[in-house]
């Protein structure tokens, strides 16, 4: 999943910012094992050529159980230059 950003990306969630592969890696390790949950997309939205928001509901065994949450992308010749993610 790493090689869908670019080298300089950076991810905002869970409040904390993780800029780089190298922060990012951890990012996506720690979320894919921190908690088990589904996800299903619910909706999908482009505002410019390079801006997406993906909305999505999880439900799993983290505190609340469920949360619907958007992901803000924003892409540089192909791939994810940023990502924002929140309720």
């Amino acid at each position: 999943m790493i090689t869908t950003f670019t080298a300089d990306a950076t991810v905002v969630d869970d409040n904390k910012t993780y800029e780089g592969t190298a922060a990012m890696e951890h990012w996506l390790t720690r979320s894919a094992s921190e908690y088990t949950y589904t996800i299903e997309p619910t909706g999908a939205q482009q505002t410019d050529a390079t801006h997406y928001t993906v909305t999505h509901h999880l439900a799993g065994n983290f505190p609340g159980g469920t949360v619907d949450l958007r992901y803000q992308f924003t892409l540089r010749d192909g791939l994810i230059e940023g990502l924002v993610i929140e309720p």
